[in-house]
């Protein structure tokens, strides 16, 4: 498919520009093990948080304070009434630290942005928390490759509508480039724009789904092969 230059590329950040979800499940597995000598079964446990998260996620948004919450409520309905309180607080303090790990680009990103952005109009578009997002987004020390930041609350087809017609943006100018068919694949090329789609071994669950097959759909083995696209 030839592109075009000077189109629209709209791309995501966790798990597309740096590392994210490993970190949450880190500490999710490290919750499972202090579960485990009391009888809690792993899988049990993880289907629990899961749902707490998505009764969670509509009221509170997406990010480490909410995973935080949902996590500390999950581990306390699993908790027996004689086991130690205080391990609460140690789950709370596990999962707050997320927070001040250091960001880990994934690899060839700055080169890729570099490249790219001699050539089209980047927008980093992702979704989360304000503050937490632009944080990351600082210490990345990638803002310069982009034309404009929206840091969203949720991503789905309305919102991706909304922004071509903010920006004034063509939809078959415009791509929707990440590793969640949930939010950035499905939901673009119902949209009318295009995607390209660059899967994370370690997508976060809840943003499984089979990528819709479209002819308005790329995808590609890693963030760097873009420079033999557009």
């Amino acid at each position: 498919m030839f592109i075009p230059p000077f189109c629209n590329l709209l791309i995501d950040a966790d798990d597309t520009l740096w590392e994210n979800n490993i970190y949450f499940e880190r500490v999710i597995a490290e919750v499972q093990a202090l579960l485990c000598p009391l009888g809690v079964d792993p899988h049990t446990f993880r289907l629990h948080l899961n749902e707490k998260e998505r009764e969670h996620i509509p009221i509170h948004g997406y990010g480490t304070l909410n995973f935080t919450r949902s996590l500390a409520e999950a581990f306390n309905d699993f908790l027996p009434e004689n086991a130690d309180k205080s391990l609460k607080k140690k789950v709370e303090f596990m999962a707050l630290g997320i927070m001040n790990h250091p960001l880990a680009l994934l690899e060839g990103v700055p080169e890729t942005l570099s490249y790219l952005s001699g050539r089209q109009l980047l927008f980093l578009v992702t979704k989360g928390d304000p503050a937490e997002q632009m944080r990351k987004i600082e210490v990345s020390s990638l803002r310069h490759y982009f034309k404009g930041i929206e840091i969203l609350p949720e991503k789905n087809d309305t919102v991706f509508r909304g922004l071509l017609d903010k920006h004034g943006w063509n939809p078959d100018k415009t791509w929707m480039i990440g590793n969640s068919p949930r939010s950035d694949i499905n939901p673009a090329i119902s949209a009318g724009m295009n995607a390209v789609y660059i899967p994370h071994p370690h997508t976060w669950v809840l943003e499984h789904e089979e990528p819709v097959r479209h002819p308005r759909l790329i995808e590609l083995e890693k963030f760097s092969d873009l420079r033999y696209r557009f």
